[in-house]
C-alpha cells in the first residue's frame, strides 16, 4: 500500500491545480495553506471551514502529519534543538535560536551530509538522501509553533542544519517560495539564509533566481592549500574558482555575501591567514563570520583562546575586511550541526 502524497509538497499552484480537477472552488487553495502554515494544522478534520466531503477527499488523497520528535533539548541560553524521525526512520535536526531581537529556525535540507568536511559532525555518518519539500517546511512549522513560547515570534530561517542546500536545489527552492509566500508563512526573503560549502555552478543558478535571499558561503580555509585540508569539496571546486563566483554573485545580485570561516587553534586563526584573506577578498562586498571551533571527538582540532580570536578578528579589519565572532549557542545540548544526530546513530 503506497503512503499518500504529503499535501505539503504542493505548491500554492499546485494544489490550485488539484482542487480544480476535483471540482472544487480555487479559494479553497488560500483556505487549506492558511490552516496548514498560518494556524498550524496537522490534520484535514480541524479544517472546519471546508466542506466534509472536501477534507473527506483530501484525507484520501493527501498525507498531513507532524514529524515525529524523537528528542528534544532545551539549553540554558534557550536554544531548543530537535532531533526529528522521518518516515522511513532516517533522522534529521532543527534548531530554534532566540535573541534579544530575532527567532531563528536553522533548517536540515538532507539526511546526513556527502561532502565530509574535516571540522562538522554532519558528515561522519555519510550521506542518505534529499529531504523533500514538505520535509523542510515541517521542521520549520515545528520551530514556528516552539517560537510560541518566546518573547519573539519566528522571524529568520537558515539553511546552515545538515546537509547542503545547495546540493537539494529544487525541494529547497520549493520549499522557500512556501516559507516566503503571504499566502503562507510570510517570512521575507531577506530574513531567509541559504548556507552552502561552495558548490560553484549553484551559486551560479542562485544569482539568477531573483529572490532577495541572503548567501552564506562556507569558506573555512584561507587559500588552497588550507581549504584542502578541512573541505575535500574544494578539490572540485577551488579556492580561488569559488571566490570568482561570489564577487560574480555580488555583481549580479547587488547583495552582500558572508563567508563563515571556523577558528581552529593553529590551523585557521593565524597571521598567515588574514593576509591570504586580505589578498583574496580584496574589493569585494562581504562580511565574515568567525565561528569558534565546537569540538567533534572524532576530529584533532581545538578552539583558540578568546584572545587569539580577538586578535585575529582586529587583525581582519585593519585590513578593511568586517568580521563578527558569532559566540557558539547551545553547546550544552549538542546544538552545532549534526551533533545530534551524531550521537543518536553512534547509539
Amino acid at each position: 500500500m503506497n503512503t499518500p502524497k504529503d499535501i505539503r509538497d504542493l505548491s500554492f499552484e499546485e494544489l490550485d491545480g488539484y482542487l480544480k480537477s476535483v471540482g472544487q472552488e480555487t479559494f479553497r487553495a488560500q483556505q487549506i495553506f492558511e490552516w496548514i502554515y498560518k494556524k498550524g494544522a496537522v490534520g484535514f478534520e480541524s479544517m472546519s471551514n471546508l466542506p466534509l466531503d472536501l477534507r473527506q477527499r483530501l484525507r484520501q488523497d493527501f498525507d498531513l502529519k507532524p514529524n515525529a520528535i524523537t528528542k528534544k533539548v532545551v539549553s540554558e541560553d534557550g536554544t531548543t534543538k530537535f532531533l526529528f524521525d522521518l518516515l522511513d526512520h532516517e533522522k534529521i535536526e532543527s534548531v530554534l535560536i532566540p535573541t534579544a531581537t530575532r527567532t531563528t529556525a536553522c533548517i536540515s535540507t538532507q539526511a546526513g551530509c556527502k561532502f565530509g568536511c574535516r571540522f562538522c559532525a554532519s558528515g561522519i555518518g555519510g550521506w542518505s538522501r534529499h529531504l523533500s519539500c514538505a520535509e523542510i517546511v515541517t521542521q520549520v512549522l515545528h520551530v514556528k509553533e516552539e517560537s510560541q513560547k518566546h518573547k519573539r515570534p519566528l522571524s529568520n530561517i537558515v539553511f546552515m542544519g545538515t546537509g547542503e542546500p545547495l546540493d537539494n536545489f529544487d525541494n529547497l527552492f520549493k520549499a522557500i517560495r512556501i516559507i516566503n509566500s503571504d499566502k503562507a508563512m510570510g517570512i521575507g526573503a531577506r530574513h531567509i539564509t541559504i548556507s552552502t560549502v561552495g558548490l560553484v555552478p549553484r551559486i551560479k543558478e542562485l544569482a539568477r533566481q531573483n529572490l532577495q535571499i541572503e548567501l552564506a558561503v562556507s569558506l573555512h580555509g584561507f587559500d588552497n592549500a588550507s581549504r584542502n585540508v578541512l573541505m575535500p569539496v574544494n578539490r572540485k571546486y577551488p579556492f580561488d574558482e569559488l571566490i570568482e563566483a561570489c564577487r560574480q554573485y555580488v555583481k549580479a545580485t547587488k547583495r552582500q555575501i558572508t563567508f563563515e570561516y571556523i577558528l581552529i587553534k593553529d590551523v585557521t586563526c593565524t597571521p598567515k591567514a588574514v593576509q591570504s584573506l586580505k589578498k583574496a577578498l580584496q574589493g569585494l562586498i562581504c562580511k565574515m563570520n568567525l565561528i569558534p571551533y565546537n569540538p567533534v571527538s572524532e576530529f584533532d582540532h581545538r578552539t583558540p583562546s578568546r584572545q587569539e580570536m580577538l586578535t585575529f578578528r582586529n587583525r581582519l579589519e585593519e585590513c578593511g575586511i568586517h568580521a563578527t565572532i558569532r559566540m557558539p549557542r547551545g553547546r550544552d545540548v549538542a546544538a552545532a550541526c549534526g551533533q545530534l544526530r551524531h550521537a543518536h546513530l553512534e547509539k
